[in-house]
Protein backbone atom coordinates (compact mmCIF):
# COMPACT_ATOMS: atom_id res chain seq x y z
CA UNK A 1 0.00 0.00 0.00
CA UNK A 2 1.24 3.57 -0.61
CA UNK A 3 -0.01 6.64 1.85
CA UNK A 4 0.16 9.79 0.56
CA UNK A 5 -0.02 13.45 2.13
CA UNK A 6 -0.44 16.87 0.74
CA UNK A 7 0.66 20.05 1.94
CA UNK A 8 0.81 23.76 1.08
CA UNK A 9 -2.89 24.55 -0.27
CA UNK A 10 -4.55 28.01 1.18
CA UNK A 11 -5.34 31.64 -0.26
CA UNK A 12 -4.05 33.05 -3.35
CA UNK A 13 -5.19 35.98 -5.77
CA UNK A 14 -5.26 35.97 -8.84
CA UNK A 15 -1.76 36.08 -10.78
CA UNK A 16 -0.53 34.74 -7.68
CA UNK A 17 1.90 31.50 -7.37
CA UNK A 18 1.29 28.25 -4.93
CA UNK A 19 3.21 25.07 -4.16
CA UNK A 20 2.04 21.93 -3.44
CA UNK A 21 3.80 18.99 -2.12
CA UNK A 22 2.82 15.54 -1.66
CA UNK A 23 4.67 12.93 0.52
CA UNK A 24 4.78 9.12 -0.04
CA UNK A 25 5.00 6.11 2.29
CA UNK A 26 4.81 2.42 2.14
CA UNK A 27 5.31 0.87 -0.95
CA UNK A 28 6.92 3.40 -2.67
CA UNK A 29 9.41 1.41 -4.86
CA UNK A 30 8.97 0.16 -8.34
CA UNK A 31 7.47 2.59 -11.00
CA UNK A 32 4.76 4.33 -8.93
CA UNK A 33 3.23 6.88 -11.18
CA UNK A 34 2.07 9.91 -9.26
CA UNK A 35 0.05 13.23 -9.98
CA UNK A 36 -2.48 15.54 -9.03
CA UNK A 37 -6.32 16.20 -9.43
CA UNK A 38 -8.52 19.17 -8.78
CA UNK A 39 -11.85 18.97 -7.55
CA UNK A 40 -14.17 22.18 -7.26
CA UNK A 41 -17.80 22.32 -5.73
CA UNK A 42 -20.38 21.25 -8.08
CA UNK A 43 -17.76 19.61 -10.54
CA UNK A 44 -16.10 15.92 -11.41
CA UNK A 45 -12.76 15.34 -10.38
CA UNK A 46 -10.49 16.31 -13.23
CA UNK A 47 -6.85 15.68 -14.30
CA UNK A 48 -4.45 18.04 -13.72
CA UNK A 49 -0.91 16.74 -14.11
CA UNK A 50 1.10 13.17 -13.62
CA UNK A 51 4.74 12.22 -13.79
CA UNK A 52 6.20 9.28 -14.43
CA UNK A 53 8.62 7.24 -11.67
CA UNK A 54 12.00 8.42 -13.56
CA UNK A 55 10.46 11.78 -13.96
CA UNK A 56 10.94 11.24 -17.50
CA UNK A 57 7.60 11.83 -18.86
CA UNK A 58 4.94 14.46 -17.56
CA UNK A 59 1.22 14.90 -18.75
CA UNK A 60 -1.00 18.08 -18.03
CA UNK A 61 -4.31 18.93 -18.13
CA UNK A 62 -4.75 21.81 -21.12
CA UNK A 63 -5.94 24.17 -18.51
CA UNK A 64 -2.72 24.22 -16.70
CA UNK A 65 0.08 23.79 -19.38
CA UNK A 66 2.52 26.60 -19.19
CA UNK A 67 1.21 27.77 -15.74
CA UNK A 68 2.01 24.89 -14.03
CA UNK A 69 5.00 22.43 -13.26
CA UNK A 70 5.14 18.57 -11.57
CA UNK A 71 8.17 17.23 -10.46
CA UNK A 72 9.08 14.40 -8.14
CA UNK A 73 12.28 13.71 -6.01
CA UNK A 74 12.35 9.73 -5.08
CA UNK A 75 15.01 10.25 -2.81
CA UNK A 76 12.67 11.90 -0.77
CA UNK A 77 9.72 10.47 -1.94
CA UNK A 78 8.05 13.67 -3.22
CA UNK A 79 5.92 15.05 -5.56
CA UNK A 80 5.46 18.68 -5.92
CA UNK A 81 3.41 20.90 -8.32
CA UNK A 82 4.24 24.41 -8.58
CA UNK A 83 1.40 26.66 -9.84
CA UNK A 84 1.81 29.74 -11.25
CA UNK A 85 -0.74 32.46 -12.86
CA UNK A 86 -3.33 30.97 -10.92
CA UNK A 87 -6.68 31.45 -12.03
CA UNK A 88 -10.53 31.72 -10.29
CA UNK A 89 -10.92 28.49 -12.27
CA UNK A 90 -8.19 27.12 -10.74
CA UNK A 91 -9.74 26.99 -7.46
CA UNK A 92 -10.49 23.66 -6.03
CA UNK A 93 -9.69 20.63 -3.50
CA UNK A 94 -6.27 19.18 -4.98
CA UNK A 95 -5.41 15.16 -4.61
CA UNK A 96 -1.95 13.98 -4.79
CA UNK A 97 -2.76 10.78 -6.46
CA UNK A 98 0.00 7.74 -6.92
CA UNK A 99 -0.83 4.59 -9.63
CA UNK A 100 1.17 1.36 -10.62
CA UNK A 101 -0.36 2.11 -14.15
CA UNK A 102 0.96 4.16 -16.94
CA UNK A 103 -0.20 8.12 -16.76
CA UNK A 104 -3.92 8.56 -17.78
CA UNK A 105 -6.67 11.12 -16.87
CA UNK A 106 -9.17 9.02 -15.79
CA UNK A 107 -9.19 8.97 -12.10
CA UNK A 108 -10.76 5.37 -11.95
CA UNK A 109 -7.43 4.22 -13.08
CA UNK A 110 -5.28 5.51 -9.95
CA UNK A 111 -5.65 3.31 -7.51
CA UNK A 112 -3.77 5.67 -4.62
CA UNK A 113 -5.37 9.22 -3.11
CA UNK A 114 -4.16 11.71 -0.45
CA UNK A 115 -6.98 13.62 1.82
CA UNK A 116 -6.71 16.83 -0.72
CA UNK A 117 -5.94 20.26 0.56
CA UNK A 118 -7.41 23.01 -0.45
CA UNK A 119 -6.37 26.35 -2.99
CA UNK A 120 -8.55 29.06 -2.59
CA UNK A 121 -8.41 31.51 -5.69
CA UNK A 122 -9.79 35.10 -4.38
CA UNK A 123 -8.91 38.72 -4.99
Amino acid sequence: QVQLVESGGGLVQPGGSLRLSCAASGRTYGNLAMGWFRQAPGKEREFVAGITWSGGTTSYADSVKGRFTISRDNAKNTVVLQMNRLKLDDAAVYYCVGTWRPLSQVASLWEYWGQGTQVTVSA
